[in-house]
């Protein structure tokens, strides 16, 4: 058979030769080929040995942890915000309903089960029966009515538990299958911490209430106003902790994963000096609105909104008497050195007084500031459309709050106006949360921003790209001998 003849001219060969040939070829010096140079596919090898290949930026990762976590966990976060969101309303309605005190033992395991037969249901009822709130309010109280105020306080028990649930077994599946990063696992931690303390704090409050020798003659039994201001303000804590985290996740993937916008957004936002004055005052309103929402709890917990049911008055004047506002009744020393404070937590008319100056204080605040961002030239510039609709939802909540709030004490605390403002006291923190998650810049969110600019700014000094790849092919394949480089130069 005779032998094939080489074609030395093919441009089609000498294209698809192995690299090792081609590397020797170069380490001898040998000059390229004239078809090398006009050869589309030749110039497109040469084009791409040249340049480096298109950055991808990733985040480093620790031994163990990525450096962020991913977007399902953020999800998650925010799903279990709003079940906290949901027992912190429930919860008001079995305060409200004097449901609280039904079940008098604290059984984390077995009292999971609600009785299950006459029998039961007759020991439970015995039990409440021995309790004060029982002997002075409702000593004529059916068992069926009993079933209903025990129901109340069993739902409002196993929904903390599902909560409890529900964060610490997906938190430890997240932690062991490394779907975050070190800090968030750390983060995760002391949020499941923070809820087994909320349960801890949910009896202890109702056990305040079991007692006899801590309610004054003749008064009616309640909870401690102090545990119960600890045990809301700790189910404040959880649910900002959950959002306030969900939203951080989301956030950085927004910035690491999509395109460049939101990266070059947050630099620019945080290299803008006319926005640092509202980023600070942003977080002094969240403080404000938790500290208004903490007094709340203790007019709640002295059951206060049943005086004074007037506004703006209370009684004849602003304010009550001074002598009524610091009464000698409610100090315990004989110095008389505790009446102030005293008066200010335990008195019904001070602490009334307190929540009225601090809700106003509030409302004047978010006013203020809606003004400063809404009539100065330029921060009204400088504020990104975010920013802006943030501020308007925390205007428009903090006026339903506001209605809520008068409505609640006109109106002598009806149920569904008083669980109505306990749900918008939380949901206006939630408005201020979501406006800070937009204008508050994390160290660590700033250094991921800096890393997606630069890896962005590093791809744009690539001088092919696969655009000019697809021109190139498509030239071979018609049989064209046109540069590769001038295809690139018209791209």
């Amino acid at each position: 058979m005779p032998k094939a003849k080489a074609i030395p001219g093919s441009p089609f060969l000498h294209a698809f030769r192995s690299n090792d040939r081609r590397a020797a070829s170069s380490s001898a010096n040998v000059p390229s080929p004239l078809w090398r140079e006009s050869s589309p596919l030749g110039a497109l090898g040469k084009s791409i040995g040249r340049q480096s290949p298109e950055p991808r930026i990733t985040p480093k990762s620790t031994k163990y942890f990525p450096q962020i976590s991913e977007r399902v966990v953020a999800y998650w976060l925010l799903g279990s915000a709003a079940s906290v969101f949901g027992i912190v309303v429930f919860g008001g309605l079995t305060r409200l309903t004097e449901s609280g005190l039904s079940i008098t033992e604290w059984r984390p395991v077995t009292g999971s089960l609600p009785p299950m037969n006459a029998t039961d249901w007759e020991l439970e009822f015995r039990k409440y029966r021995s309790s004060p709130e029982f002997k002075i309010l409702n000593p004529r109280m059916t068992l069926e009515e009993f079933k209903y105020i025990y129901y109340m306080e069993w739902t409002h028990r196993i929904w903390g538990r599902l909560v409890g649930l529900s964060f610490l077994l997906p938190s430890i599946y997240f932690i062991a299958r490394r779907k975050v990063s070190a800090q968030m696992a750390v983060k995760l931690a002391a949020i499941s911490g923070l809820i087994g303390m909320q349960g801890v704090l949910g009896w202890w409050m109702v056990k305040s209430g079991l007692k006899d020798d801590i309610f004054a003659q003749g008064s009616q039994p309640r909870v401690s106003q102090y545990r119960l201001t600890a045990h809301l303000g700790t189910a404040f804590l959880c649910y900002t902790a959950m959002l306030w985290n969900g939203l951080s996740i989301l956030r950085e993937n927004n910035i690491m994963y999509h395109d460049g916008n939101a990266a070059r957004s947050l630099n620019k936002l945080n290299q803008d000096l006319r926005l640092r004055g509202f980023r600070r005052s942003v977080a002094g309103l969240a403080l404000l609105v938790f500290c208004t929402a903490m007094s709340g709890g203790l007019v709640a917990g002295l059951d206060a909104g049943l005086i004074y049911n007037d506004f703006p008055y209370m009684g004849v004047g602003l304010t009550p008497p001074k002598s009524e506002l610091f009464s000698d009744f409610y100090s315990r020393s004989s110095s008389g050195s505790d009446i102030w404070w005293r008066n200010m937590l335990e008195n019904p008319s001070t602490v009334q007084l307190d929540h009225r100056i601090m809700a106003t204080t509030t409302f004047t605040t978010i006013m203020l500031l809606w003004a400063y961002t809404r009539f100065n030239p330029r921060v009204r510039a400088a504020m990104p459309r975010p920013l802006k609709s943030g501020m308007r939802g925390v205007v428009q909540m903090v006026w339903l709050q506001v209605a809520l709030g008068i409505s609640t004490l006109i109106y002598l605390v009806p149920l569904p106006l008083a669980s109505a403002h306990q749900a918008g006291s939380l949901a206006l923190l939630t408005t201020v949360v979501v406006l800070g998650s937009r204008i508050w810049i994390p160290k660590r969110l700033l250094t991921l921003a800096t890393m997606r600019i630069s890896s962005l700014n590093l791809g744009k000094s690539v001088a092919l790209g696969p655009s000019a790849i697809g021109v190139a092919s498509r030239s071979i394949f018609k049989g064209g001998r046109r540069s590769v480089n001038n295809h690139a130069t018209g791209i």
